[in-house]
């Protein structure tokens, strides 16, 4: 029989940790350290009288007692949350702007990261470019953007940085002699501006083949076979090829992607701190 209650926050890092697969990102989320995350477990695996996490200098595992717990880890947040939300807070909105260059097709997971963290937390997502974001964080209209870097800004915390490259269908062919043909998003748009800027300083004839309204249209453009795009592998079908070697393209620099908020509630910027933990995870698989 348990004699005192466990430890609610040993309990969430644990789940974290679970969920993430990693120390680092349990402790982003839940906007602690490393070194505390690694406490609370200790404190809760020695509460409980077994090993939950098996941790390698590779790899976070749950142990066979671990994976049992976690189940019960869950109902028992679960049932915390319900009882204290029912009382302690009436429905809030936070608003959020993520660059359409940035929105990758993990967004409907991390959107559900968002309200597992607060099912009562109204989230109102904006996708755009990441100047016209800006513009309506800096009037006001938006609580938190996350954005690829904007020149003359030194604001905003970096999430991570991103490898850009020139990609193609992997049947596409260049036709020798004639301009590059180059898919991009319709202006403003900071890549498409650094994908020419690029191109003209290394002499490479080009010219637009297609400029699409979303990232999801200018995907469809270059697994049509149409041209080439400057973007994020992510952001792409699986399949497409990086042809910018083969074909002696300028290399593109690595892009950071930072988050801008002005968030101060504690509700929401726990909403935000579980959006941003996992935004990374998503983005370095």
């Amino acid at each position: 029989m348990i004699e005192r209650p466990l430890d609610l926050d040993a309990v969430q890092a644990f789940v974290r940790i679970a969920e993430l697969g990693s120390f680092t990102r349990a402790a982003e989320a839940t906007r602690t350290t490393q070194s505390a995350i690694s406490l609370k477990l200790k404190r809760l695996e020695k509460r409980l009288g077994c090993r939950l996490i098996e941790r390698t200098p590779r790899s976070v595992e749950l142990s066979a007692r671990g994976t049992t717990f976690l189940e019960h880890a869950r109902e028992l947040l679960e049932a915390h949350d319900r009882a204290f939300t029912e009382f302690a807070w009436a429905q809030q909105r936070l608003t959020i702007g993520i660059s359409d260059h940035v929105a990758g097709p993990e967004l409907p997971a991390l959107i559900a990261r968002m309200n597992a963290q607060d099912p009562k937390l109204l989230i109102e997502i904006r996708i755009g470019s990441s100047l016209d974001l800006l513009q309506q964080f800096d009037r006001r209209e938006l609580d938190t953007v996350i954005v690829r870097f904007h020149a003359g800004r030194n604001d905003g915390e970096v999430l991570l940085e991103e490898n850009i490259g020139w990609f193609a269908a992997p049947g596409w062919q260049y036709r020798a002699g004639e301009p590059l043909p180059v898919a991009t998003l319709a202006e403003p748009c900071g890549v498409r501006v650094l994908a020419g800027q690029l191109l003209d300083e290394a002499e490479i004839s080009w010219t637009e083949i297609f400029v699409g309204g979303g990232v999801a249209a200018v995907s469809a453009a270059v697994m049509a076979e149409l041209g080439i795009a400057a973007m994020a592998r992510r952001m792409l079908p699986f399949g497409a090829v990086n042809i910018g070697p083969k074909l002696g393209l300028p290399e593109l620099p690595r892009l950071p992607v930072l988050l801008h908020s002005r968030v101060k509630n504690e509700r929401a910027g726990a909403a935000l701190a579980a959006l941003s933990a996992a935004f990374r995870s998503a983005a370095r698989n």
